[in-house]
C-alpha cells in the first residue's frame, strides 16, 4: 500500500481545505511531520485511519460529529480524500461525516448522513465503484489484509506502546498479539474445551446426585428392614470414583431383609384368617336365633292389637256403606248449587246496572234499552267528522306555538352572529400580531441557540485554563525534584559500577579453586589472587542502585510526560478561550441562555396562534352560513303562519254547530258513548238474570228426585251421608290394613322356626358381635403389615432396577469427563502433564512473539552497534501469571540474558523501534504479504544521543529498499536538519495549516 494525495476540509484542526502530497514527500524515502504541540500532526494520521476505516486510532477515538473543525466555516463540510494504491489498483476514498449543515431555504440547520464514496483510476480516468458503507469496508479490508487495529499498529507505529509492550507482562504482552494476530479461535478452543469439561462434569455429578437420590429413596422404601449396621448406607460425595458399586451392594443386601420381613407377615395373616372366620360363624348364629325370638314376640303383641279394634272396624264399614248410596245424589246436589249461585250473581248485577241509568229507561224491559242504545250509536256516527276536525284544530294551534318560539330562537341568534361579525376584523388583527410575534422569536431563539454554542465551548476552555496553570506549575516543580532525584541515583549507579570494575579481580579472585580453570585466563594455577579491599562493591550493592536509578528514571519520564500533556492541554485550552477572563464568559454565557429561553418559551407558542386563527376563521364561515340560513327559515315561516290562519278560521266555525251545548266535540262524544254502553250492559244484564232463574227451578225438581230415589228422605239427609273421595279411599284402606294384618298375625304364629326358636333361651348376639370385631382388626392389622411388606419389597426392587440402569449409564459418562477434563486442562495450562503450564492461546502467541522477536533483532543490532540481540523466553511464569511470552534481551557486551526492562531510556526507544518494525514484518506477512509502502512512526526520538539518532535513521533509511517510504513524526529540532522533505503543520487562530518543505540534508 503507498499514499499518494489526502485532502482534508473541515476536519480536526484544519478549519479550511487543505492538502498533503505524499508522492513529493515520498520521493526522498525519509519525510518528516511536525510542527507545534497542539497543531495537528497526529490529525494528519487520523484523517489516512478514518478515509481507510471510517474511524480513528483507539486512543483518540470520539464520535464522528465530533470531527468536525470548530474554526470551519458554515457552509464548508467536513470531508476527507485520500488517493492511494493498494494491490495494484489506484483507489480514491472519500469520506463525510453526519453533520449539521445551514438549510438552503430559511434559517437553522438539517442534518446530512455520513457519505462514502470509492472511485478507481483506469485506462478511461476514475470510475466510481460504490458508495455503500459495508461494502468499501470490505473491499479495503481484503486489499489491505488488515483490521483497522492491526493497521494503526503496523502502518502508524505507536512507539509509547511499544515502550510499554517491552516492559509490560506476558498478559499485557499477550492481549496486544492477540488483537494483531486474531487468537481468538484458539482461546475459543480453549473455552470450549472448559465447557465440555464441565459440562461433563455436571452430567457426571447429576448422574451421582440421582443415584444417591435413589439410594436414600431405597433407605426410605426399606424401613426398618433395611441393611444392618455392619452395611451402612453410602455417603460419598457425587463425583468420587466407587459410589455405583456401594449403592448397588447396599441394595442388593437391603433386598434381601425386606423380602424374608414379608415372609413373616404373610404367616401372620394366614392365621388371623382362620380365627377370624370362626368368629363369623358364632356371631351369624348369634342374630339368627335373636331374630326369631324377636319375630314371635311381635306376632303375638300385633294378635292382641287387632282385637282391641274390632268395634271400631266394624264402624268404619257402616259409615262407608251410607257413604256409597248418598254418591248416586252428589251429581244433582251440585247442579243445583251452581244453578244457585249463577242466579244470584245475575241479579246483582241487573240491579247495579239499572242503578246507573236515567229514571225513565231505569225501570224498563230488555227490549226498550236496545232500542235506547241504537239511537245513541246513530248519534255518535254523526260526531265523527266534527271529532276530526276539532283534532286538526289543535294542530293547528300548537304548530303556531312552535313557530312562534322558532322566531324568536333565530332573532336571538341572528343578533348575536351580527355583533360577532361586527369585530372580525380587530379579532383577526390581533391573531396576526400574535403569529408575528412567535414567529420572530423563533428566528431570535436560532440565533442565540448559534451564539450559545462557541460561548460555552470558549467558558469551559477559560475554565480547563485556569485549572491546568496551576496543576502545569506543580507539575513543572516536581519534574525538577525527580530529575534531581534521577541524576542523583544515576550517579551513585555509575560511581558503584566503576569501583566494582576496579575491584572485579578481587570478585573474581572468590570463586578460585586449586585445580579448576580460571574463567579469565584458563589457568589451574592461582598464584597469586587479588585480595578484597574494604571498599570493594559487590553486584548486590550495584544492581540494588541500577534499581533505584530505574525506578526514579521512570518516574522522571512519567513527570516529563504528565507536562507534556498538561502544557498541550493548556495551549489547546488557551487558544480556544481566545484570551477572555472566564468571570465575562460565563455573565456572558448565562445571558444568553436566558435570552434563549425566553425566545423559546414565546416561540412556543407558535402552533397554538395558529391554530386559534384557523379556528376563528372556520367560526366566520359558519356564522355567515348560520346568518343565510336563519334569514331563510323567516321567510318559510311568515308564509306557513298565513296558511294556518285561514285553516283555523274555518274548522272553528265548524266545531260550533257540532258541540252544541258541550264545551267541547269530544265532550259531547264522550258523554253518548257512556250512555250507550250503560244501556247495552243494562239490556244484557235482564236478559241473563231472567235466564239463572228458569235453570234454577229446573235443579230444584232433579235433586228432589234422585234423594229419594237414594233411600233417602230429603235432599238433606244425602248431603250430610255423602263423603269425599279421599275420605271413602281413607275408611277403605283402614279396613283393607285390618285384614291384612289379621292374615299376617295367624302366618307368623303357625312358622315352626319362630316356635322352636320361641322355646330356646334368650339370645346374646352383642358378645358374639364383639368377639368378630376384634377378630377383623386382628385380620386387618395383618393384612396391613403384609400389604406394607410388599410395598416396600415392590418399591425395593423397582428403585433397585433405576439405580442399576443409572450405574450402567454413569460409566461411559465418567469416562468421557476424564478424557475431556484431561484435554482441557492440557489446553488451559492447568494439568500436570503441560510442564510450562501454557495455554494454548500462549502457544500460539510465543510463536508468533518468536517470529517477531527474530524480526526486530536483525535491526536492533544495527541500532545497537551489534551489542543487543532480541530473543523469546518460554520460561514458566511465577504464580497465576500467562508463561510463554517472556521477552529479554542478550547483551553482547556481558554475553548475559536479561529482562527487557532493564534497558536505559535511549535503549528501549530504538528496541521498542526495532520491535515495531519486526511487529509490522510478521503482521504483514500473516495478513497474506500485502506490500507496506508507506510507514509512520510517532515520537520517541528526543531520547537518543547523537551516535545512536544516526544508527535509527540509517536503519530507517534502509526501509526505502524496494521503494518504500517512512514519515517521522517528533518535535526533534537536529531531526529537521537531519532529514530534507517535511511536512510542516502550523497552528493559527483559524486553524491549522500545512506547508510541504524540502532542504538539503544537514541544512
Amino acid at each position: 500500500m503507498r499514499l499518494h494525495r489526502l485532502r482534508v476540509s473541515a476536519f480536526g484542526p484544519f478549519g479550511a481545505t487543505h492538502e498533503v502530497d505524499f508522492d513529493e514527500l515520498s520521493a526522498a524515502g525519509l519525510f518528516l511531520l511536525h510542527g507545534p504541540t497542539g497543531a495537528g500532526k497526529t490529525s494528519v494520521l487520523d484523517a489516512v485511519c478514518y478515509a481507510l476505516y471510517g474511524g480513528v486510532p483507539g486512543a483518540r477515538q470520539t464520535s464522528l460529529p465530533a470531527l468536525r473543525s470548530d474554526h470551519a466555516e458554515p457552509g464548508t463540510p467536513t470531508e476527507v480524500r485520500l488517493e492511494l494504491t493498494a494491490g495494484g489498483r489506484r483507489l480514491e476514498i472519500t469520506r463525510s461525516p453526519e453533520q449539521l449543515r445551514p438549510k438552503k431555504r430559511g434559517t437553522g440547520h438539517t442534518r446530512e448522513k455520513a457519505r462514502t464514496l470509492l472511485r478507481e483510476h483506469g485506462p478511461d480516468g476514475w470510475k466510481g465503484l460504490s458508495r455503500s458503507h459495508q461494502e468499501i469496508g470490505e473491499e479495503i479490508h481484503q486489499l489491505l489484509g488488515m483490521s483497522k487495529e492491526q493497521f494503526c499498529q503496523v502502518v502508524l507505529l505507536p512507539q509509547g506502546d511499544f515502550a510499554r509492550f517491552l516492559r509490560a507482562d506476558a498478559e499485557a504482552r499477550g492481549k496486544l498479539l492477540g488483537r494483531l494476530f486474531d487468537t481468538r479461535r484458539f482461546a475459543a478452543v480453549e473455552e470450549r474445551l472448559a465447557e465440555l469439561r464441565r459440562a461433563a462434569e455436571r452430567r457426571v455429578t447429576a448422574a451421582d446426585e440421582q443415584l444417591l437420590a435413589l439410594a436414600h429413596r431405597m433407605a426410605q422404601a426399606a424401613g426398618e428392614a433395611a441393611a444392618p449396621a455392619d452395611h451402612p448406607l453410602p455417603e460419598s460425595a457425587p463425583g468420587q470414583p466407587g459410589l455405583a458399586a456401594a449403592v448397588l451392594e447396599w441394595a442388593a443386601i437391603a433386598r434381601t431383609h425386606v423380602r424374608e420381613r414379608r415372609e413373616i407377615a404373610a404367616s401372620a395373616v394366614r392365621a388371623a384368617e382362620a380365627a377370624h372366620r370362626a368368629a363369623e360363624r358364632d356371631s351369624e348364629a348369634a342374630a339368627e336365633r335373636a331374630r326369631l325370638q324377636r319375630r314371635h314376640a311381635d306376632a303375638r303383641r300385633r294378635a292382641s292389637a287387632l282385637e282391641e279394634a274390632a268395634a271400631e272396624r266394624a264402624e268404619v264399614r257402616a259409615r262407608l256403606d251410607r257413604a256409597r248410596a248418598a254418591a248416586r245424589v252428589v251429581p244433582a246436589l251440585e247442579l243445583r248449587d251452581a244453578a244457585g249461585r249463577e242466579h244470584r250473581t245475575a241479579s246483582e248485577t241487573e240491579q247495579r246496572l239499572r242503578r246507573a241509568l236515567p229514571p225513565g229507561p231505569a225501570e224498563a224491559g230488555a227490549d226498550r234499552l236496545a232500542a235506547l242504545e241504537r239511537e245513541r250509536r246513530e248519534e255518535l256516527g254523526r260526531l265523527d267528522a266534527a271529532r276530526r276536525a276539532e283534532h286538526r284544530a289543535a294542530e293547528i294551534t300548537r304548530e303556531q306555538r312552535t313557530l312562534d318560539r322558532e322566531a324568536e330562537a333565530d332573532d336571538e341568534a341572528l343578533a348575536e352572529t351580527d355583533g360577532w361579525l361586527r369585530a372580525w376584523e380587530s379579532t383577526r388583527e390581533a391573531h396576526r400580531q400574535r403569529i408575528d410575534a412567535a414567529r420572530e422569536a423563533l428566528t431570535r431563539a436560532e440565533t442565540l441557540r448559534a451564539e450559545t454554542g462557541p460561548a460555552e465551548r470558549r467558558l469551559d476552555a477559560a475554565r480547563r485554563r485556569d485549572d491546568l496553570t496551576g496543576r502545569t506549575g506543580a507539575a513543572r516543580e516536581r519534574l525538577r525534584e525527580l530529575r534531581d532525584r534521577a541524576g542523583d541515583a544515576r550517579q551513585r549507579w555509575l560511581d558503584l559500577r566503576e569501583r566494582r570494575l576496579l575491584g572485579i579481580a578481587a570478585e573474581l579472585a572468590t570463586g578460585l579453586a586449586p585445580g579448576e580453570e580460571c574463567a579469565v585466563c584458563g589457568s589451574t594455577e592461582h598464584p597469586r589472587p587479588a585480595p578484597r579491599t574494604e571498599d570493594h562493591v559487590g553486584r548486590a550493592e550495584e544492581e540494588t542502585a541500577h534499581t533505584a536509578y530505574r525506578t526514579a528514571d521512570g518516574l522522571r519520564e512519567e513527570a516529563e510526560r504528565e507536562l507534556r500533556s498538561l502544557t498541550d492541554a493548556l495551549a489547546a485550552a488557551t487558544a480556544e478561550a481566545d484570551g477572555a477572563g472566564t468571570e465575562g464568559l460565563r455573565e456572558t454565557v448565562e445571558r444568553l441562555r436566558r435570552e434563549h429561553a425566553g425566545a423559546r418559551a414565546e416561540a412556543a407558542g407558535l402552533p397554538a396562534a395558529q391554530e386559534a386563527f384557523e379556528r376563528a376563521e372556520r367560526e366566520r364561515e359558519r356564522r355567515l352560513a348560520e346568518q343565510r340560513d336563519t334569514e331563510r327559515r323567516a321567510a318559510a315561516r311568515a308564509s306557513r303562519r298565513e296558511s294556518l290562519a285561514a285553516e283555523l278560521a274555518n274548522l272553528q266555525e265548524e266545531l260550533t254547530r257540532a258541540r252544541g251545548d258541550a264545551g267541547s266535540v269530544a265532550e259531547r262524544a264522550a258523554a253518548l258513548e257512556r250512555e250507550t254502553a250503560a244501556l247495552a250492559g243494562a239490556a244484557e244484564a235482564v236478559r241473563a238474570a231472567e235466564s239463572a232463574a228458569h235453570r234454577l227451578k229446573e235443579a230444584d225438581a232433579r235433586l228432589a228426585d234422585a234423594a229419594y230415589g237414594a233411600g233417602f228422605d230429603t235432599p238433606a239427609a244425602a248431603a250430610a251421608a255423602a263423603l269425599g273421595d279421599d275420605r271413602r279411599r281413607e275408611l277403605q284402606h283402614r279396613l283393607d290394613a285390618w285384614q291384612a294384618e289379621t292374615v299376617a298375625v295367624a302366618a307368623e304364629l303357625a312358622d315352626p322356626e319362630v316356635a322352636e326358636a320361641a322355646g330356646l333361651p334368650p339370645a346374646d348376639p352383642g358378645a358374639a358381635r364383639a368377639a368378630l370385631e376384634a377378630a377383623t382388626a386382628r385380620l386387618r392389622a395383618a393384612s396391613a403389615a403384609e400389604a406394607e411388606a410388599e410395598r416396600r419389597r415392590a418399591e425395593l426392587d423397582r428403585l433397585s432396577a433405576q439405580a442399576l440402569d443409572g450405574a450402567r449409564r454413569l460409566a461411559p459418562l465418567r469416562r468421557e469427563y476424564e478424557r475431556v477434563a484431561r484435554l482441557a486442562g492440557l489446553a488451559a495450562g492447568t494439568s500436570a502433564e503441560n510442564v510450562r503450564k501454557m495455554r494454548l492461546e500462549s502457544y500460539v502467541l510465543a510463536a508468533r512473539l518468536e517470529q517477531v522477536a527474530a524480526a526486530a533483532s536483525l535491526r536492533l543490532q544495527r541500532m545497537s552497534a551489534g551489542r543487543y540481540t532480541l530473543v523469546h523466553s518460554d520460561a514458566r511464569a511465577s504464580g497465576r501469571g500467562r508463561s510463554g511470552l517472556g521477552l529479554h534481551v542478550i547483551d553482547a557486551w556481558t554475553g548475559r540474558e536479561r529482562d527487557t526492562a532493564t534497558l536505559s531510556g535511549g535503549e528501549t526507544f530504538f528496541a521498542s523501534l526495532a520491535l515495531a518494525l519486526g511487529l509490522a514484518d510478521v503482521v504483514t506477512d500473516e495478513a497474506g504479504g500485502a506490500r507496506l509502502d508507506t510507514l509512520f512512526i510517532d515520537e520517541g526520538f528526543g531520547s537518543l544521543d547523537e551516535q545512536t539518532l544516526d544508527e535509527v535513521l540509517d536503519v530507517l533509511d534502509s526501509l526505502r529498499e524496494r521503494d518504500r517510504a517512512v514519515g517521522i513524526v517528533s518535535h526533534v529540532p537536529d531531526l529537521r536538519r537531519r532529514v530534507p522533505a517535511q511536512l510542516e503543520v502550523v497552528k493559527t487562530r483559524t486553524g491549522s495549516a500545512v506547508r510541504h518543505h524540502t532542504f538539503a540534508a544537514g541544512g
